[in-house]
């Protein structure tokens, strides 16, 4: 990586450190420019402005949530369907748990989405996606036989907006057994099928 992408990735990592801690409102691109080691002007060589550096910030963002989304059906089978379930949010928890920065700049863009059309439009996206996912997941289920077609997208919309708001919870210092509950859930989602 040259030495280029290096201060552009400095400035992305500090900036999402930085908004995370201090907001947005609260954090300037001489604050960003200072704490990478570089001279304001030469911060503006990588973004316009900051609005531009936390339009950048949100689109990756984004894009590592709807890649968290995005999960592959070729290894869910009946046999491991509950299994399966309760791993995917396992896997959103831990990485709740190892960026602690993470749900901390969230809140920020949701913010801005309240002020926002673009960031409203885009996070209503996201929240769509995850409720999307946990349709078609279960969905699937029910073609291969793991879940009975009964009030799928109930069910889907609770797992989704529960998965969602666990962010929520940990970003406020609740310490509470994250897994135990996202399990609790989808075995209580599921135990109707199984009567």
């Amino acid at each position: 990586m040259g030495n280029k992408e290096n201060t552009h990735k400095n400035i992305v990592e500090t900036a999402f450190k930085m908004f995370s801690d201090n907001g947005f409102d609260k954090t300037s691109l001489s604050m960003i420019a200072k704490e990478v080691g570089i001279s304001k002007p030469a911060i503006y060589y990588y973004f316009e402005s900051k609005e531009q550096l936390i339009d950048y910030i949100f689109d990756e963002i984004c894009k590592e949530i709807e890649h968290q989304n995005d999960f592959s059906l070729d290894r869910i089978s009946i046999d491991n369907f509950e299994a399966e379930l309760i791993s995917i949010g396992y896997r959103m928890i831990e990485e709740h748990e190892h960026d602690e920065y993470f749900n901390k700049i969230f809140n920020e863009y949701i913010l801005l989405a309240s002020r926002n059309e673009k960031y409203r439009n885009r996070l209503y996206e996201i929240q769509k996606g995850y409720l999307t996912t946990y349709y078609d997941l279960l969905k699937f289920g029910v073609e291969i036989g793991a879940v009975s077609a009964g009030n799928i997208e109930s069910k889907a919309n609770l797992l989704g907006m529960l998965i969602d708001n666990i962010g929520n919870f940990m970003l406020t210092g609740f310490q509470l057994d994250y897994r135990g509950i996202w399990k609790e859930a989808v075995t209580s989602v599921l135990k109707e099928d199984k009567s």
